[in-house]
């Protein structure tokens, strides 16, 4: 029997082989030191969700913010302004309804297909 001490993302475990005759055999348990930590949750905006979700098309970054929660918006009114690739892109609102939450500030990094805002 060889034992060995493996680190695995951080982990450290104690772990014992056994050299076998190479026939199939139940493998040896390895023991961890330390328990692996839970990556942590990420924050939920704050306010009220609407059922209509605005995406972000593509990565960028937030310029401003055009609109507020709580402002009645008409189809193909101007939300937010992002600034990708050097350009200014108009984040409109795809249909009449009621800003319902903003999810983003201006000067915020956001991903391709991150929750812009939400309207009712």
């Amino acid at each position: 029997m060889k034992n060995y001490t493996i680190t695995v993302n951080g982990t450290v475990y104690d772990v014992t082989v056994e050299e076998g005759t190479g026939a199939a055999s139940a493998p040896a348990a390895a023991a961890p030191k330390a328990a692996p930590k839970a990556a942590p949750k990420a924050a939920a905006p704050s306010g009220a969700q609407g059922s209509v979700k605005v995406n972000a098309p593509m990565p960028g970054k937030i310029l401003s913010v055009k609109a507020s929660a709580g402002q009645a918006v008409k189809k193909g009114e101007v939300l937010l302004i992002l600034e990708a690739m050097k350009m200014e892109n108009e984040v409109v609102a795809p249909q009449d309804g009621t800003v319902a939450s903003i999810n983003v500030a201006a000067g915020d990094s956001v991903e391709a297909g991150a929750v812009l805002a939400t309207l009712n």
